[in-house]
């Protein structure tokens, strides 16, 4: 399937999972004011996890999230949160987005970190607000750690990769921009997807809150 082909396939299954998502909801809660509680207490999570299923999806088939996703993603964000809150739901949303890009932005400037992981980190704040960011972008790191360490291994890459790590850590103290070979955009350096690792957080945070553990 091409390119092209796939992205309209994703698109149409976003918009009939949600929909599907929705019928759910609506005929799994029985009561108006019942199904006001349900969506006021999780909501803002249904954006969430949709943006991020099919970013983690495209960054691991594609390695790219598209724009088309990360702003409507920020959107619909804005709106659950603005329609569930008012003012401060929007705010909060504000807030969300303006966290997730400004903790990210000194990694896309030295190229350790892809421009689409920073607009979705944006559009998930949006979604979720900063508090809830913080604790889903503390486990992305965790879980793209894990699957750094797991890859430079199988790759026998690890001194390589720890040098390079070295060097960004470096160039971020130091206020200057590192060389182009320590780059995660180099073709020949060890990619890590952060986008993944960044949909299986907020799956994973969607999880323990539903069971009660977090």
């Amino acid at each position: 399937m091409s390119r092209p082909k796939a992205l309209k396939y994703l698109k149409d299954k976003v918009r009939g999972g949600a929909l599907l998502l929705a019928a759910i909801v609506l005929q799994s809660v029985p009561h108006q004011g019942a199904w006001v509680i349900v969506l006021r207490s999780s909501g803002n999570w249904i954006p969430a996890i949709l943006v991020a299923m099919v970013a983690g999806v495209l960054d691991w088939r594609f390695r790219r999230i598209p724009n088309w996703l990360t702003v409507s993603g920020l959107a619909a964000g804005l709106a659950a949160n603005t329609i569930l809150y008012r003012w401060p739901g929007f705010r909060n949303a504000l807030l969300g987005a303006a966290l997730g890009l400004g903790l990210l932005l000194p990694f896309v400037l030295i190229r350790s970190l892809g421009a689409g992981d920073w607009k979705l980190a944006g559009a998930l704040g949006a979604c979720l607000g900063p508090r809830q960011l913080l604790s889903v972008l503390l486990i992305t790191i965790l879980l793209a750690g894990v699957m750094a360490l797991v890859l430079v291994i199988f790759k026998g890459r690890l001194k390589k990769t720890l040098w390079n790590i070295a060097n960004l850590v470096a160039a971020v103290f130091s206020l200057r921009m590192p060389g182009s070979e320590v780059s995660l955009d180099d073709p020949h350096s060890t990619k890590i997807p952060f986008g993944v690792a960044m949909a299986a957080a907020v799956l994973f945070y969607a999880v323990g809150r539903a069971v009660g553990r977090i």
